[in-house]
């Protein structure tokens, strides 16, 4: 069973999507909260496998939130909800260790697709969401620090390889069918890659391949 938080101030907001996941046989809402603050307390509590976290709520927001509890609770998950296709916020959503991002308009299959995805350690990089957003807001990050730099090294030439695709949104099944690999190699291949770049998951995969140049914006 995946256990989800709702944080959003806006109570419309958390019902729709609590109807939406309630209907589901290995989803259960354990909790709503209405801001950031509650929102932290309630993952300490709770522990959550997922946390659907609004952007724009009053007093401690989503971004400051997301990284209080990434940091101390690095297990559950975060789902960054934005109202704009291009919110000036979810740059600092990425840093803080969000796993993904939503529209709050999202439809109900796709809301769930990602709930499941990050739930068993994935990413959600929607092409038409995550990526522009990472196109337009890596250029604006800091410089990559040495001990960054330095792990690329580490790769073999197949991660490199599957570091690459990844950084391009791919799934597994295609970096499978590109690199004419089984999708449990594939697997494999970007589990230890994360582990010696010291990564979270592959949204912090794609932000260090455009930090460190395998990937330049704008790139097919």
């Amino acid at each position: 069973m995946i256990r989800v938080l709702i944080a959003d101030d806006q109570s419309l907001v958390r019902t729709g999507f609590k109807m939406i996941l309630d209907a589901q046989s290995d989803i259960e809402v354990v909790g709503e909260a209405g801001d950031g603050a509650a929102a932290v307390i309630m993952a300490r509590t709770l522990r959550p496998d997922v946390i659907l976290m609004d952007v724009r709520m009053p007093g401690t927001d989503g971004i400051t939130a997301t990284g209080q509890i990434t940091a101390e609770l690095p297990g559950i998950r975060v789902l960054i909800l934005t109202t704009f296709d291009l919110d000036d916020y979810v740059h600092a959503g990425l840093r803080a260790g969000a796993s993904g991002f939503l529209l709050k308009d999202v439809p109900a299959p796709d809301l769930i697709a990602a709930i499941r995805t990050v739930a068993a350690g994935d990413s959600v990089l929607s092409p038409s969401t995550t990526r522009r957003l990472i196109e337009r807001f890596v250029p604006l990050l800091p410089t990559l620090e040495a001990a960054a730099t330095d792990s690329l090294a580490t790769l073999t030439n197949r991660e490199r390889e599957v570091f690459a695709l990844v950084a391009q949104g791919r799934s597994n099944r295609e970096i499978a069918d590109s690199l004419f690999l089984s999708e449990g190699t594939v697997k494999i291949h970007v589990s230890r890659l994360l582990g010696k770049l010291g990564l979270r998951d592959r949204v912090h995969a794609v932000i260090l391949a455009y930090e460190s140049g395998i990937r330049v914006p704008g790139d097919s």
